[in-house]
């Protein structure tokens, strides 16, 4: 038994000294330097998560983020995989389900013991699983736009926060529209409620602008009449809107059904890309504005390659919005983080992610750079929505900063 014991410790201690000396050589790790946290990782292969609505009201606009997650894990793999690995995935459903997500997150974290998530996409989802990775120690890679307000050691938020769309967004269309008066629609729960939030004192407090409505409906809602009366009776200037998921296709029909067009009425939506167009119709909503980071139609060779490689795997007919980008940069910032880290420790990975430093220049949406913070300096579009489907970007801000817990705001 002595003997054996002294061959483990042995053995525990060149592991570890292998795993020093194979930092320096970001292409090869053995087993015990890469994986000192009891993840699920061999000499050949490291396991990952991907968490989406597959089913439910929010499949509408999750489904290209996982498609986007596996592309990229693809051409990491078809590129020598991460360390020396190739990466396998365990795939889950949220099924649209808050509880779910956190469900499925611990059943990714503690019984496959996946080196990282790739995943959620409401805030809601985010904030039912984010306590399981906080516990565990797990790393989930979130794509979503979202409210800010939050930064979380086990969390790297490739989407935007507030600062950087909502602010953004109200900026430009009071600039651009002379809006004076607004009217608040959102899905009923955490990120429309507190963008609104949000919205409400930028437009009031640094706009000097007035809110003539504000309503929230439930996740799924298909009746809009009642709002769309008020909104006639109200006359606003603009309509914010942040309606999510399945509900824009009725939202959006529903309005110009009621002659609400963009030939009498400037909307400005931050929860609308190209995936929830799909099921609108560009022709329910042509002339319309979101803001965004991404869209399709850039015209970069970044974007380019990526809109060729995504439709190559998932079919000519396929789109790609802002959070389908968002997702596809996660597994890329992941690999950057690890070869760096020369482990998939989640300690390690996340130390080397907070320096500030990691940079994409290949990214779709152009120069992506990871801040201390744990989210991404990013610019904002604005883009009018055409006919086919397809956006056509009218505004383009500067490099933002990212600032999830701005002042005034929280």
């Amino acid at each position: 038994m002595k003997s054996k014991f002294l061959l483990s410790k042995w053995r525990n201690v060149l592991g570890v000294a292998l795993g020093v000396t194979m930092a320096a050589n970001l292409n090869i790790a053995t087993a015990a330097g890469a994986n000192t946290t009891g993840l699920a990782v061999t000499d050949k292969e490291v396991t990952v998560g991907i968490l989406h609505s597959l089913t439910g009201t929010m499949a509408i606009s999750e489904t290209g983020a996982q498609e986007a997650e596996k592309l990229a894990i693809k051409q990491i793999n078809e590129s020598g995989g991460i360390l020396g690995r190739q990466i396998k995935i365990i795939q889950e459903d949220g099924a649209s389900d808050w509880p779910t997500f956190a469900e499925k997150s611990r059943k990714l974290l503690v019984k496959d013991k996946v080196a990282a998530v790739f995943g959620c996409w409401t805030s809601a989802s985010r904030k039912a699983a984010l306590p399981v990775f906080e516990k565990e120690n797990g790393l989930l890679y979130y794509p979503t736009f979202y409210e800010g307000l939050e930064q979380s050691k086990n969390v790297i938020y490739t989407g935007q926060e507030a600062t950087q769309q909502i602010l953004a967004g109200l900026d430009w269309v009071k600039k651009e529209k002379k809006a004076k008066t607004f009217y608040l629609i959102g899905s009923d729960y955490i990120w429309p409620r507190t963008s609104m939030k949000i919205a409400r004192k930028h437009i009031e407090k640094v706009l000097g602008g007035k809110v003539v409505g504000e309503e929230y409906k439930p996740l799924g809602n298909t009746q809009f009449g009642s709002t769309i009366n008020k909104i006639r009776l109200k006359k606003p200037d603009v309509i914010y809107a942040a309606v999510v998921g399945g509900s824009n296709v009725a939202w959006f029909k529903q309005l110009k059904a009621a002659g609400i067009t963009s030939k009498k009425q400037t909307l400005l939506t931050i929860s609308v890309t190209e995936d929830e167009v799909l099921g609108i119709g560009g022709e329910n909503l042509e002339g319309f504005y979101s803001i965004m980071k991404y869209f399709q139609s850039q015209d970069n060779p970044n974007n380019k390659k990526f809109v060729k490689a995504f439709k190559e795997m998932w079919g000519d007919d396929s789109v790609i919005g802002d959070v389908t980008q968002a997702a596809y940069l996660g597994p890329w910032l992941w690999k950057a983080a690890v070869e760096r880290a020369g482990s998939f420790d989640v300690d390690k990975v996340v130390a080397e992610s907070e320096k500030g430093d990691i940079e994409l220049k290949t990214a779709p949406e152009g120069y992506v750079k990871l801040h201390k913070n744990h989210h991404l300096w990013s610019k904002a579009r604005v883009a009018k929505w055409k006919k086919d489907g397809q956006a056509e970007v009218v505004f383009t801000s500067d490099l933002i900063e990212p600032d999830p817990f701005p002042k005034g705001y929280q």
